[in-house]
């Protein structure tokens, strides 16, 4: 059994030496070909990020000019006026409100002239209960009007006129003695110039309700004492919720309007009030709304036309005497849309 265990053990060892062999052999080998092999698969990965590279800045390329082009278009696709203080909004049935177009500057708080008389309707119009009572016309809103160079409905001092009166002279001709008239009337104060301010108070009290944020008045008919402004935005949304007013909807859609009141001798003042806003007649479905205009402000407009079941409310501020031109080519625009 010893001369049998020899080879054995010789054996085992060769078997171990051989397997060693084998092992150490393969190493290199397989070292080698991990290397060889990893070579040409760094070449392709530096290849495919370059490729990756290009296709990501081809990609942004063509985003850009798709970006480009649709800005293009939408610069087309848009009212083609002068005005930038604009804007314009889908009123619906009246008591929901969609934006459609904005001007470059229709949130850029200005002057806004006499638009501010809109306002002045809604605290007015705060209390329909009062619409049948009469204000008799004193001398000093006849004197404000001269001494300010503000627009005038001429009333004649001794007159009694009522709220609903003077609603249609403060609107259509857009005076400025018949809106002293219902400041002085409607403000709370032991003096003129306490009422008046408590009235422009109610004014930017109901602005604040309304969400008008870029809106301030520091008057009660746009002849401002040097912070009166609003946007754009602000005003057509203010001119919809004063078509919502039954009253307001019917005195701006008057291309004239003739009333007749007490006068102080006893007969019969007769009135008879136009339209500054010359929509009305030449554009199909106008409705109002205000018109303006001063040095500070330029020409202004707050505008409403319905079409189709639809009715469009717009403001333009700071505008040139093309004002309802630029009205009506972004109402046209509008109804299109």
């Amino acid at each position: 059994m010893g001369s049998h265990a020899r080879p054995n053990r010789i054996h085992r060892t060769g078997v171990r030496i051989a397997m060693v062999a084998m092992v150490g052999a393969a190493l290199p080998i397989t070292a080698t070909g991990l290397a060889q092999a990893a070579t040409p698969g760094a070449t392709h990965s530096a290849d495919d990020n370059q490729d990756a590279h290009r296709q990501q800045a081809a990609q942004k390329a063509v985003q850009q000019r798709a970006a480009d082009a649709a800005q293009d278009l939408k610069a087309q696709d848009a009212p083609q006026v002068k005005a930038d203080h604009a804007f314009l909004l889908d009123a619906r049935d009246g008591s929901q409100e969609r934006e459609m177009w904005a001007g470059a500057k229709a949130d850029e708080s200005v002057s806004m002239a006499s638009t501010t008389k809109i306002m002045t309707a809604l605290v007015v119009l705060k209390h329909p209960e009062w619409l049948e009572h009469g204000i008799q016309v004193k001398q000093e809103y006849r004197d404000y009007v001269q001494k300010a160079g503000a627009s005038t409905a001429d009333l004649q001092t001794g007159d009694t006129l009522t709220v609903r009166q003077l609603l249609h002279a403060m609107l259509i001709p857009s005076g400025a003695d018949a809106a002293l008239a219902l400041a002085d009337n409607y403000g709370q104060g032991a003096t003129q110039q306490e009422r008046i301010a408590d009235f422009v108070r109610q004014m930017n009290d109901e602005a604040k309700q309304l969400g008008l944020t870029g809106t301030h008045f520091d008057t009660f008919d746009g002849i401002s004492h040097g912070d009166n402004r609003s946007t754009a935005r602000d005003l057509a949304k203010l001119g919809q919720r004063a078509m919502l007013q039954p009253v307001f909807a019917e005195v701006v859609k008057n291309e004239q309007f003739k009333a007749e009141a007490p006068a102080a001798n006893g007969h019969t003042r007769y009135y008879t009030w136009n339209n500054t806003n010359t929509l009305l007649s030449t554009y199909d479905g106008a409705l109002g709304i205000k018109t303006g205009s001063g040095p500070e402000s330029g020409y202004c407009l707050v505008f409403a036309a319905e079409r189709d079941n639809r009715t469009l409310v717009g403001a333009i501020l700071n505008d040139d005497k093309g004002r309802f031109d630029d009205a009506t080519k972004i109402l046209d625009w509008g109804f299109a849309h």
